[in-house]
C-alpha cells in the first residue's frame, strides 16, 4: 500500500489466542515478504528477552507474513518488535548514507579526472 510520500506502508495486525499473555503474539504483516521477515527476525532475535521469533509466508499467492514472537519475563511481545523495527530502520539508514557518500565521492573523483 503506497503512502502519500510514495513510500510503501505496511499494515500490521496482532493475533493473540484467548487467555494468552502479551508475551506470545503473532503479528500479521500485510504486503510483505521474506525481505522484511528475515531481516526483522534477525534483529528481534538479538534481544535477550526473546525466547522465540519466526515467521512464515501464508501462501505464495498472498503477500503477507505471520511473524511470531515469544518473550520471557513478562515482556510484552510488541516491545521487541518495535525495537527490532527501529534497529532495522537505523541499519538501513546507515547503509543508505554510506552508499550516498561513496557515490558522491566517486562523482567528485570522476569530475577531477575530466
Amino acid at each position: 500500500m503506497a503512502g502519500i510520500d510514495g513510500e510503501k506502508k505496511t499494515v500490521l495486525e496482532m493475533v493473540q489466542a484467548d487467555g494468552a499473555d502479551e508475551g506470545c503474539v503473532t503479528f500479521v504483516l500485510h504486503e510483505e515478504d521474506h525481505t522484511l521477515g528475515n531481516s526483522l527476525r534477525y534483529m528481534v532475535m538479538k534481544n535477550l528477552d526473546v525466547d522465540f521469533c519466526g515467521y512464515s509466508i501464508t501462501h505464495p499467492s498472498e503477500s503477507k507474513i505471520n511473524f511470531r514472537i515469544q518473550t520471557r519475563g513478562g515482556v510484552p511481545a510488541v516491545e521487541p518488535l518495535r525495537r527490532g523495527l527501529t534497529e532495522l530502520t537505523d541499519v538501513c539508514q546507515h547503509v543508505l548514507n554510506t552508499f550516498e557518500k561513496r557515490v558522491s565521492e566517486f562523482r567528485s573523483q570522476q569530475e577531477e579526472t575530466e
